[in-house]
């Protein structure tokens, strides 16, 4: 934590220092990395391994910590606990990217208030995997851990992750929650963190019924949604937001209705936009 007579430096987008001695008081700025999709390197079932394809966007991660070797909270609640999963992520963040990882069972072991928040606090980084977005909510809700997340973002901690580890930081997600009970049911808006006021669709350019899902549910929602293709990640700093992606033909989508009129807008890449206006109803 920064305290008000630090002269620590607080990293901000575009590589902009700032300087909290200058200013004279605490500084928190919410980081958050909402991954659409993308492989980190798991084993096929047959042999072999899928390739990495999202190190770029987990370096920048990384970066938003501001340490070289930072500690990265692994949160797989989605996959019910895989240790499996959190075996390829310490792989992933640990041997191939330096970090310190360390995974938190919150389905298959019970934690005190204060274990987790201490868990939560000595991080650097929270890591979310993916799975079933509506059970991870619930479990987090249950337990309080969505309480002590809320707070980590406050102190500035780095808030990432993957499919339905992006949808979490949202206001609302679209979620194929029901499918792992239901392979033909229908992908569901589920009700999220609510840290970024948009509402998130993940896996848009590889799950074709998304895009259908999405522009229906979009008629019924007044804001707009923010549609990620595979390795394309909604980066938020502060008050500020941009997409950035791991390969070059990956893209990222404003959709919105206005006036009966549907609207599906491709955003620029690396560039910052004020948050406000790159949720607003207009083109950008």
């Amino acid at each position: 934590m920064l305290g008000g007579n630090s002269s620590a430096l607080l990293l901000l987008p575009a590589g902009f220092l700032l300087n909290e001695a200058v200013i004279g008081v605490d500084v928190m700025v919410q980081k958050i990395v909402a991954i659409g999709g993308g492989e980190i390197g798991r084993p096929k079932e047959g042999g072999g391994r899928y390739p990495v394809e999202t190190i770029s966007i987990d370096k920048e991660i990384i970066r938003l910590s501001g340490k070289k070797h930072p500690k990265v909270l692994f949160l797989p609640t989605a996959s019910g606990d895989s240790s499996g999963y959190a075996s390829v992520v310490e792989e992933h963040f640990g041997k191939r990217l330096g970090c310190i990882v360390e995974p938190l069972f919150l389905r298959k072991e019970k934690f005190s208030k204060e274990e987790l928040e201490k868990k939560v606090f000595s991080s650097d980084i929270i890591y979310v995997g993916g799975g079933n977005t509506f059970k991870m909510l619930r479990t987090w809700k249950r337990t309080g851990f969505s309480k002590i997340l809320a707070r980590a973002r406050e102190k500035g901690i780095v808030l990432s992750g993957v499919s339905a580890g992006a949808l979490c930081w949202c206001r609302f997600g679209n979620s194929d929650s029901r499918k792992f009970s239901n392979k033909n049911a229908d992908y569901i808006k589920v009700n999220c963190l609510g840290f970024v006021n948009v509402f998130l669709c993940p896996h848009y350019d590889v799950e074709a019924e998304r895009q259908t899902s999405l522009k229906k549910m979009m008629k019924r929602i007044p804001g707009v949604a923010i549609a990620l293709e595979n390795c394309s990640a909604l980066e938020v700093v502060g008050e500020k937001a941009r997409i950035i992606t791991s390969k070059k033909s990956t893209s990222a989508y404003k959709i919105f209705w206005s006036k009966g009129k549907f609207f599906k807008q491709k955003l620029q890449k690396n560039k910052w936009f004020e948050l406000g206006e790159l949720l607003s109803k207009k083109r950008i």
